[in-house]
């Protein structure tokens, strides 16, 4: 058994999110820009990207991928990962500091243990993070939809 949860995120980031932010979320997407040689990126020992996975997934399925895009005055982020157990505490931290800085309220992603069928929603409430537990319906009260 396994200990690999599916993380999905999607969201867009306020015009005015700081440039700590971005450096902080490209060294998790693993790209090697985010020091520009300024020392704001300070490297800290036993940092693991967690944004940083491309190609086939081993546990989940389907394909492991970042993007972090520019446009429209916001930068956009949309990623499908998987993550080891022993690194959701970071997971919570960059999901947290995302939430603070995000222009998207609601849903802006989800984990998942890779065994189950449903998955704990990340929600953005005024720049909080908030964790919603799903469960699954009560068969008994399901009502089929009818036209």
């Amino acid at each position: 058994m396994s200990d690999v949860f599916a993380v999905d995120l999607a969201l867009d980031l306020t015009p005015t999110v700081p440039r700590a932010v971005l450096d902080h979320l490209r060294r998790h997407l693993g790209l090697d820009d985010a020091d520009d040689g300024s020392g704001a990126v300070e490297d800290v020992p036993d940092f693991v990207a967690l944004l940083a996975g491309r190609g086939p997934a081993v546990r989940i399925g389907g394909v492991l991928t970042a993007e972090l895009l520019q446009g429209h005055g916001q930068w956009s982020l949309t990623a499908r990962q998987e993550i080891h157990a022993e690194f959701l505490p970071e997971l919570d931290a960059l999901v947290e500091m995302l939430a603070f800085n995000a222009k998207t309220e609601g849903v802006i992603g989800q984990v998942r243990f890779h065994e189950d069928d449903i998955p704990e929603l990340f929600v953005n409430r005024a720049g909080t993070l908030v964790r919603v537990h799903l469960r699954a319906a009560d068969p008994s009260v399901s009502q089929p939809l009818t036209n």
